[in-house]
């Protein structure tokens, strides 16, 4: 994995590698698709060279100038491009990039009901809207502004004293340094427990950029998406989550140039040989520009096994009721966001967006993304309810694990203290076992047929797991008291 370096290294990097300092020069080398790369070339000569291309992608050498054009040129929402740190990576990567080949197919069940439903309504706007403000306060967070790694260290800080203050002490948090910015990213892992070397991460940028670089607040792109990221480790905090596959919360450098963070910690997480199951990007959350609540984004470069996954969750989550949401898709092109830099690396990767490409906030990349331009953060509720779906059906509850359930017919219940049971008929269970979400012993009592009821012990709010015991082995079944 990727350490954080001493300045001295850093310094030493810098004087032998054009890196980030290149670009702030006015050119530098990047990867992006053969027809962008040709359109820039025609409309902006001396803007842009092609050092070569493969399977419709190409290694460029280009002015800082010529990445702004590509915005108003080309359907692309973020960069449309990586930044290389020099030719030979760029070229090299252009290898790369056409012989990467899937790591695996994801494969998913809905199985986490209960948890879902303890979980979304505990999403609460304040404090995503207080996370957006705070980053916002911080004027830029252009990645080679010292207000980008304070940000990002405050963050850390903050982050570090809720999850002591929770008695997580399995819970890390950690700042990744790289090559391509002075910005370090942000990383929190909460461990796994059977399927430990499978990682589920949900991820987006922290970085914001403007013409002014000392004046990018960045509300909605990205402090919208990172708020989001972080309500959604909250609320699991708050459930004291227990996941069967490692969860991993990303805050990314310097996305806003290149998606450099996420690039080099994907790529790092490739070299080391990491098992990323999924990978869901969040960049802007806020902004209710089109006719849906959700986006999903379709280019080649997302994986539609997990999209379908993804339509799943919200069929089966949100298709009524109080977190009735609705959704559309969308395109953003090569290079978009940081889940490319997934996807470059041979991972599943998904992004749900706020808008239609065509509906996406005009005020992003200028002065004026701030985030009274929303005025609440309802919009991003919608999101945060969306990631915590996601997280606990993809990596699901390691201590509540569904697999040991059966097919058969078993119904429980509680109303007023008491539990009910209906077991199926023919069958041979003799006791019945009450844990709590984070696997304590309520209670255990016997039982008398195959239907009846008993007084619970613990009247508080959450998740439970009641596992029937008897000749026919056990079954186990979740069930939830408000």
């Amino acid at each position: 994995m990727i350490r954080r370096t001493t300045l001295t290294a850093l310094l030493f990097a810098l004087c032998l590698s054009p890196l980030w300092a290149q670009q702030e020069r006015g050119f530098f080398y990047a990867n992006m698709d053969l027809f962008s790369a040709k359109s820039l070339m025609a409309e902006y000569p001396n803007e842009i060279t092609l050092l070569d291309t493969k399977a419709g992608q190409a290694a460029v050498y280009m002015s800082d100038y010529a990445a702004h054009r590509l915005h108003d040129n080309i359907l692309t929402h973020g960069p449309g491009y990586v930044f290389m740190p020099s030719r030979e990576k760029a070229l090299a990567q252009l290898e790369f990039n056409n012989t990467v080949k899937a790591k695996s197919s994801f494969a998913y069940t809905l199985t986490e009901s209960s948890l879902v439903e303890q979980a979304l309504p505990m999403v609460e706007a304040d404090n995503i809207e207080a996370r957006i403000l705070t980053l916002q306060g911080y004027g830029t967070r252009y990645h080679n502004r010292t207000t980008a790694e304070t940000a990002v260290v405050d963050l850390k800080n903050d982050l570090e004293a809720i999850i002591a203050a929770a008695g997580r002490d399995d819970i890390s948090v950690r700042l990744v340094d790289h090559t391509g910015t002075p910005m370090p990213s942000l990383v929190v892992t909460i461990p796994g427990g059977e399927l430990a070397d499978e990682y589920v991460i949900l991820g987006g940028h922290i970085d914001s950029t403007a013409p002014d670089r000392d004046n990018a607040p960045g509300a909605d792109d990205n402090a919208s998406g990172i708020a989001t990221i972080m309500e959604v480790f909250r609320v699991l905090l708050d459930m004291d989550y227990q996941p069967k596959r490692t969860v991993e919360f990303m805050a990314f450098a310097a996305e806003e140039i290149g998606l450099v963070g996420s690039f080099e910690i994907a790529q790092d997480y490739n070299n080391s040989g990491v098992n990323v199951y999924s990978y869901m990007q969040m960049d802007m959350t806020n902004y209710n520009g089109s006719a849906n609540d959700i986006y999903l984004m379709t280019d080649p470069y997302i994986s539609s096994g997990l999209n379908a996954f993804v339509f799943d969750l919200l069929d089966t989550y949100n298709g009524s009721g109080e977190h009735a949401l609705t959704y559309g898709t969308s395109i953003c092109n090569y290079g978009c966001s940081d889940h490319f830099s997934w996807a470059q690396n041979g991972y599943e990767v998904t992004f749900p967006f706020e808008a239609s490409f065509s509906g996406r906030n005009p005020n992003i990349h200028t002065p004026g993304d701030t985030y009274s331009v929303s005025g609440t953060a309802i919009h991003a509720v919608k999101f945060a309810k969306l990631g915590l779906e996601y997280i606990l059906e993809a990596a699901k509850s390691e201590l509540l694990s569904t697999n040991s359930f059966t097919q058969q017919t078993l119904r429980v219940s509680v109303s007023n203290g008491q539990f009910s049971y209906n077991l199926p008929q023919n069958t041979a269970y003799n006791s019945v076992s009450i844990y709590n979400v984070i696997g304590q012993q309520i209670q255990t009592n016997r039982l008398d047929g195959t239907s009846g009821e008993f007084a619970l012990r613990s009247n508080k709010a959450g998740v439970y797991v009641a596992v029937f015991t008897g000749a026919d082995g056990q079954v186990a079944k979740k069930f939830v008291v408000n």
